[in-house]
C-alpha cells in the first residue's frame, strides 16, 4: 500500500499504537480519502501529535451497542474495528481549525487502551495486514449489479454521475468509493467496514441500497 510519501507493506511499517478519532457515521476504507474539519481542542492536539510523528490516525465509530454509556473516566465505548489513515493534506484556516485529508491504509482491531496524560485516546491495535496487499479478487465483484443498483439510486433521487470516470474505475476503487459516499447510518457503515473482502463489501452495499430503494427513502445529497 503506497499512501502519500510512505509505503505500508508489512506489520513493521505500522506503529504499535495509534491515536483514535471517534466519529459517528464516518467511513474510511483502504485507498479512500476522508476530508475532516477539526476544531475541538482535544482533537487539534491529536492531529498536532500525529503531524509531529508518523501522521497516522485511527478513525473509529463510537460503539453501536452502547453509544452513550461511558467507560471509566467518562470515556464512551468504541466499536472494535476501525481504519488507519495517513494525513496527506493539511491546512490551517486562521480561525483555529484544521482542514485535513486522511488517506486510508488498513483496517484494525482495537486492543487495549494506552494512558499517557494526553487529551485524546490511544490504543494498541491489530492491523488487517491483508489490506496492505492487492490480494482482493476484484473479478469476484458483481460489477453489473452494483452499477444497476447505483443507477437506480441516482434515478430515484434525480441525480447524475460522471459515468466516464465510473467506467474507468477498477472494482476496488468503485466499491470502496461508493461505500464511503453512501447515505447510510452508522450500523450500515460499520457493516461495510467489517466486510471480510471486496466481494462481501460489494454485496453488502448492493443489499443495503436495495432496501433503501424499496423503502423509498435516502439522503440524496450525500452522493452528489
Amino acid at each position: 500500500m503506497h499512501v502519500g510519501n510512505a509505503r505500508y507493506l508489512k506489520r513493521e511499517d505500522l506503529p504499535e499504537t495509534i491515536p483514535v478519532f471517534p466519529l459517528t457515521g464516518a467511513l474510511l476504507l483502504p485507498g479512500g480519502q476522508l476530508p475532516l474539519n477539526i476544531f475541538e481542542p482535544r482533537y487539534l492536539s491529536l492531529f498536532d501529535a500525529a503531524l509531529a510523528g508518523d501522521r497516522l490516525i485511527g478513525i473509529v465509530q463510537p460503539s453501536l451497542m452502547e453509544p452513550d454509556e461511558p467507560l471509566g473516566g467518562g470515556r464512551s465505548a468504541l466499536s472494535s474495528i476501525g481504519c488507519a489513515g495517513r494525513i496527506t493534506s493539511f491546512a490551517e484556516t486562521g480561525d483555529g481549525r484544521y482542514i485535513i485529508s486522511l488517506s486510508g491504509i488498513c483496517r484494525f482491531r482495537l486492543l487495549d487502551e494506552i494512558g499517557g496524560g494526553h487529551p485524546f485516546r490511544k490504543f494498541r491495535h491489530a492491523p488487517f495486514l491483508s489490506d496492505l496487499t492487492d490480494e482482493d479478487d476484484e473479478k469476484a465483484v458483481n460489477r453489473p449489479e452494483l452499477l444497476r443498483v447505483f443507477k437506480a439510486y441516482l434515478d430515484a433521487n434525480k441525480l447524475e454521475a460522471d459515468w466516464e470516470s465510473i467506467e474507468r474505475a477498477g472494482n476496488r476503487t468503485l466499491v470502496n468509493s461508493l461505500s464511503m459516499m453512501s447515505p447510510f447510518g452508522p450500523a450500515e457503515k460499520q457493516a461495510l467496514l467489517e466486510a471480510p473482502d471486496l466481494k462481501s463489501r460489494a454485496d453488502t452495499l448492493i443489499a443495503i441500497t436495495e432496501i433503501l430503494l424499496a423503502q423509498g427513502s435516502g439522503t440524496a445529497n450525500v452522493l452528489q
